[in-house]
């Protein structure tokens, strides 16, 4: 793609200095936004969705997009549904926003000892074209969910008094800073035991018989995703039942919460493995039986849901709802 097709814009997520290739026959975009940490796709309905997001927001959809390269997408794709649930996805934590800059900074660094310099600077006052040091502040900010320079500068304190990296020209407006060799020991560790990887989906549902058409249509639909779907019910093992489930959920990169269910009442076992996936940090995708809808607990409602009407509608939606929130599996077979 040649470059000077490229039109200098907005980000549409945050508004700073951006560069877009129209996608032509349709009303979607292509953004390359530093704030954004990248490059990224856009529907025209999700554009409207976000003329009103707040920086809270706007924050998590960054942390979204920034997964998504993580595991291999280059072009993330926003839509409606993507906003939808980025607005019920929880803030991201401390460690995981210090953890974001270690990942960033190292990627960044060639060399041990080299330094990252960046220009810290209040975003709204940036302009086209941006240099090198303001694009490296702009990544910063995505990668730590930050919303300003302040929170940036907080993170980035915390990261140096626990010998992590060292900062340089703290009070310029240009400083710089170097991971230190227990940053990459720390950072290794980590990613030794983070689940973001994981190629496994755990599956919680109703496990009768009239179900079964629609189980093996869960399955299927996380397979087509690139995952490999678990259900506990058909795994071997010696422990009890519910140190195994959670076990199971700890490894698993997303989880699948189906709430139908029969004349006995509610499954307390699906939102016992949804609330305890959600606790982690782990998404979770709500689904239904349209006529199960009003027996939904209050509690879980405010979450958007996909309802089905038959099983093959359920396998259909769940793969758009996976690669749309999650992204593509390892073994992917769609493409």
């Amino acid at each position: 793609m040649d470059k000077s097709e490229y039109q200098v814009i907005d980000c549409l997520i945050w508004g700073t200095p951006a560069t877009s290739l129209p996608v032509f026959g349709c009303d979607a975009k292509t953004i390359d936004s530093s704030r954004a940490g990248g490059k990224y796709y856009i529907s025209g309905t999700a554009e409207s969705m976000l003329i009103d997001a707040d920086d809270a927001l706007k924050s998590r959809l960054t942390t979204w997009l920034i997964e998504q390269r993580e595991r291999g997408s280059n072009f993330p794709e926003i839509q409606s549904i993507t906003i939808e649930d980025s607005k019920h996805r929880k803030d991201s934590s401390i460690f995981d926003r210090v953890i974001g800059i270690l990942k960033y900074l190292v990627r960044r660094s060639t060399t041990l000892g080299v330094s990252i310099i960046y220009e810290l600077e209040d975003p709204k006052l940036i302009q086209h074209p941006l240099t090198v040091e303001q694009r490296t502040f702009f990544e910063l900010l995505a990668h730590s969910e930050c919303k300003t320079s302040g929170e940036l500068t907080f993170l980035l304190e915390y990261l140096e008094s626990n010998g992590l990296i060292v900062r340089h020209g703290i009070n310029s407006l240009v400083q710089s800073c170097t991971v230190t060799v227990d940053g990459f020991r720390r950072l290794a560790d980590e990613l030794e035991n983070s689940y973001i990887e994981s190629p496994r989906a755990f599956v919680a549902m109703w496990f009768d018989s009239t179900m079964d058409n629609a189980r093996e249509c869960v399955k299927s639909a996380v397979e087509l995703a690139g995952f490999t779907p678990i259900l506990i019910d058909e795994k071997e093992h010696i422990n009890r039942i519910d140190d195994e489930i959670i076990s199971e959920i700890k490894r698993c990169r997303f989880l699948i919460a189906d709430f139908t269910h029969g004349s006995d009442g509610v499954r307390g076992g699906v939102y016992y493995e949804a609330g305890f996936a959600h606790g982690l940090g782990i998404p979770v995708i709500f689904t239904c039986r349209r006529d199960e809808v009003s027996k939904l607990h209050f509690d879980t409602r405010q979450y958007n849901h996909l309802f089905w009407e038959n099983p093959e509608e359920l396998r259909d939606q769940l793969v758009n709802r996976i690669t749309a929130v999650i992204g593509d599996g390892p073994a992917n077979s769609i493409h």
